[in-house]
């Protein structure tokens, strides 16, 4: 672990807008693109503005893009690059200010007294200036709406991904949602493949007043202390069979962090193999085996539908979630036709360390096809089954 880096645990200040009040009936809204197991949001930044596309991370708390100059290990990015030097609305943030003591405890300072920022992820590290910028987002009136940000200008980056730019969605003081005033948002994942079978269809991410989850079907949970949402699981249904978190039957609270950044449902080793055997018990056809492809996942060389795989119920604190196939299993390469199991152990993942923090990590791929709303204020997420194809 790099010394003075800020690293993703899972794997600001008042607001103002520029000419625009923000109501029920003027929500800040952004699509949302599916990309590589990940999930994109357009913000524009600057002046004049530039499209940045960046993976939406309720584990992480700054917004950060990688900026021009950008280092000889940069990976070729799909989309250009930000340039602070063609904004006449980029300013440098001071070591010695609040921001900057909001990404440390004490000012990071360069050689010309600008804060330094530092994010860590399982796939590498992020390093560069925090800068000030106009951001803007699109809204269900059609309207943009316009903040002003604090972001990282990231001009030292390692991490190997054609998209690195992250909006961080967490509860800390620099994350987008603090920023913009918001005291909630939802979002609408799609399921994973979508962008192969019909690259067209995006869902939406939305924030403020307007973007709260209601209605029948709607399931919550809370979140314990802390700038990341953090809940308690206690168990999953197989079909009709309850497999507990714990062999013992004791749950530590706070153990699962939901995490919009990671794509699988990661779970403590022994729970993943009390799970995965019921699960392949309910299954009626048998495993592929000795496939040096697929390691030790658990696959079938036939797709896993509602019609021969089992429903799953996650059990929260408080709220039960009925996973389908569809959110369970994936067809991992288009190239092959076989379809494996969603959720992994994280022994076999880069996310092993997370013990420390907690024990495990609700991804992307099971939150699919859920209209999911984090409210700060009561402390609560809550689940609402919904089509987001439709949306």
């Amino acid at each position: 672990m790099a010394s003075g880096v800020i690293f993703h645990p899972c794997f600001l200040l008042s607001y103002y807008l520029i000419g625009i009040l923000v109501t029920a009936h003027n929500v800040p809204q952004a699509q949302l693109t599916p990309h590589n197991g990940q999930h994109l949001m357009k913000v524009s930044i600057g002046t004049p503005p530039v499209d940045i596309y960046g993976t939406i991370d309720t584990a992480s708390n700054l917004v950060w893009t990688p900026c021009v100059p950008c280092n000889d290990n940069c990976f070729k990015q799909i989309h250009p690059l930000f340039d602070p030097k063609k904004s006449s609305t980029y300013s440098e943030i001071s070591c010695h200010s609040e921001k900057c003591h909001q990404v440390w405890d004490e000012g990071r300072c360069s050689p010309q007294n600008s804060c330094i920022y530092g994010s860590g992820y399982s796939s590498g590290l992020s390093q560069g200036v925090l800068g000030k910028e106009k951001a803007t987002i699109t809204s269900t009136s059609g309207q943009p709406v316009s903040f002003d940000i604090a972001f990282g200008c990231g001009h030292n980056n390692t991490i190997h991904s054609d998209v690195q730019a992250t909006i961080g969605l967490g509860s800390g003081p620099l994350s987008l949602v603090s920023q913009i005033g918001s005291k909630r948002f939802s979002y609408c994942l799609l399921p994973y493949g979508t962008e192969y079978t019909d690259p067209s269809i995006t869902s939406k991410i939305s924030f403020g007043n307007g973007s709260e989850v209601v209605g029948d079907g709607v399931v919550s949970t809370p979140f314990v202390a802390g700038d990341q949402y953090i809940v308690t699981l206690e168990g999953i249904s197989v079909g009709d069979t309850y497999v507990s978190f714990n062999s013992s039957g004791k749950v530590s609270r706070g153990n699962m962090c939901i995490d919009s950044g990671s794509p699988t449902l990661a779970l403590p080793p022994d729970f993943y193999d009390r799970l995965e055997v019921e699960v392949k018990k309910q299954i009626p056809i048998d495993p592929i085996k000795d496939d040096p492809n697929l390691g030790t996942r658990l696959c079938y060389r036939t797709e896993i539908t509602n019609e021969n795989g089992p429903i799953l119920t996650v059990h929260f604190e408080g709220a039960d979630v009925e996973l389908k196939p569809i959110q369970t299993f994936n067809q991992p390469l288009k190239e092959y036709e076989y379809y494996c199991f969603g959720i992994t152990n994280t022994a076999n993942t880069e996310l092993a360390y997370v013990g420390d923090l907690y024990q495990g990590i609700y991804g992307n791929y099971v939150q699919a096809n859920f209209l999911i709303g984090f409210d700060l204020e009561t402390r609560m997420v809550s689940f609402k089954p919904t089509d987001c194809t439709k949306l």
